[in-house]
């Protein structure tokens, strides 16, 4: 482009007091901060200015039309920078327990009873009824009781947490024994030898990474020993020539030197999913009936609540986890405890929980209503934009997460969409930075939405997205 060229199409960019004076952007004033709109005008106006001199031409020679074309462009970019950074997003993967995603959703009666107690004062430590202070694991001590058998309960902010504050009460400077095939690391930022070290508890290896015995435990114990842990596997399975102790004979074990046995369950849950064709995990009711002295496990995953480290077992231990200082830096808030104790009143009615809890009724969903769902969407899709993308619906399968049955494939429906106009790559980035985000995945140079996880209000989000973009 010739040097006068380009100067003659500058003269065409408006100035910024003519961009200001516009009705469009007065009414943004009015909504965001002055200074914000003004330096989003000047970076619009500079950044116009560098493609005009590298070589690319405005929109339109047209002094109305660019003027219109900014107003538009300030308009997006003040509502992008305004945007929050944590933003809901929609879960199309087919991972019911998404770490990166926020794990468990939580359903409306959890979210409409977190508001009532956010917008006011709540007992958090205050006994209502004594008129005095109280405790803040009252408001889920009974419940939990109730749910699981156990005689106590402490909630803290993550299942590494509970593991920490467990293991740093009953067992520091002293030695804990564990199963060299239950060294557990879990999203990289959880390794059980590590959480141990920072407890201040030795940890004793013993047995095989695929076979240990009971006489394995009983050869290792001595002075120094504090604790038998044993941990689930949770991410992972060793499969052929493997041998476990059954956590009873553990317990047992403990019971003959006197010994407390913690079980590290990852993720608990109070339902029994092996009707739904779900591998076989205990439940928590079973692992406290095994007369294990204290399991730990995440709020958020298998249980559908929100983050949180549950710790039951026995009162005499768990007197003395209440009495460690460190339970103060790892306790939860106020949302947290509402939000759990809604969550555990569901279970009170299993049948209640499979519906209402939205982890439970994805894992459970029947694939004919998957079915039914995956069709619905393509056909929306086709209908509103009909020769945008190449498109079928297929079987697949979705997945737990949050190590969680590891090994269990859920069968389910997706839509698989190949764009006619730019790359699959550009298209899960479009989704990705929609004004709702959207998360799918990419498989095979496709775009893949499984709609086991996509809420059925979120289907016309997904529709406008693809319209649009």
């Amino acid at each position: 482009m010739e040097k006068q060229t380009k100067k003659n199409i500058l003269r065409f960019i408006p100035a910024v007091n003519e961009l200001l004076n516009q009705p469009p952007i007065k009414g943004l004033i009015q909504v965001f901060p002055r200074q914000m709109v003004l330096n989003t005008i000047r970076e619009e106006l500079e950044s116009c200015r560098r493609e005009i001199v590298s070589g690319e031409y405005p929109p339109s020679t047209s002094k109305e039309r660019n003027l219109e074309s900014f107003v538009d462009r300030i308009i997006n970019q003040v509502h992008k920078k305004s945007r929050l950074n944590l933003q809901k997003v929609v879960n199309a993967t087919g991972i019911i327990i998404h770490t990166n995603l926020g794990r468990a959703p939580l359903f409306r009666r959890v979210l409409e009873h977190v508001y009532s107690i956010a917008e006011g004062y709540c007992n958090l430590e205050y006994d209502l009824k004594r008129g005095k202070r109280g405790s803040r694991y009252q408001h889920v001590d009974k419940i939990l009781h109730e749910l699981s058998g156990a005689e106590s309960a402490i909630v803290v902010n993550n299942n590494a947490a509970a593991v920490l504050v467990a293991l740093n009460t009953l067992a520091k400077s002293r030695e804990a024994i564990v199963s060299r095939g239950e060294l557990i690391e879990i999203g990289g930022a959880f390794r059980l030898p590590e959480v141990m070290h920072q407890s201040g508890c030795i940890l004793r290896e013993v047995g095989t990474t695929n076979k240990t015995r009971l006489s394995d435990y009983q050869q290792a114990i001595s002075q120094e020993t504090a604790l038998f842990l044993t941990a689930h596997a949770s991410n992972y399975r060793i499969l052929g020539f493997t041998e476990q102790v059954p956590l009873k004979e553990l317990v047992s074990l403990g019971r003959q030197f006197d010994i407390p046995v913690m079980k590290d369950l990852g993720s608990g849950n109070f339902v029994n999913l092996t009707p739904y064709g779900f591998e076989n995990e205990p439940t928590i009711n079973q692992t406290i009936e095994t007369g294990v002295d204290v399991i730990t496990f995440s709020g958020d995953k298998l249980l559908g609540g929100p983050q949180a480290g549950i710790i039951l077992g026995k009162e005499k231990y768990l007197d003395r986890i209440k009495r460690n200082p460190l339970l103060r830096a790892l306790r939860v808030d106020k949302f947290t405890l509402a939000a759990l104790e809604i969550t555990l009143r569901e279970y009170l009615d299993m049948d209640k929980a499979l519906q209402s809890i939205p982890v439970l009724r994805m894992l459970t969903c029947p694939y004919e209503e998957i079915k039914k769902r995956a069709a619905s969407l393509f056909r929306r899709i086709r209908r509103r934009v009909p020769d945008a993308y190449e498109m079928s619906v297929e079987d697949d399968f979705s997945q737990a997460g949050g190590g969680t049955l590891p090994v269990q494939q859920i069968p389910t429906r997706v839509v698989a969409l190949i764009p006619r106009l730019f790359s699959v790559a550009e298209l899960d980035k479009r989704l990705r930075t929609y004004q709702t985000p959207i998360v799918a995945r990419v498989s095979q140079e496709r775009l893949i939405i499984d709609v086991r996880t996509v809420f059925s209000h979120e289907i016309p989000i997904i529709v406008d997205a693809l319209e649009k973009i």
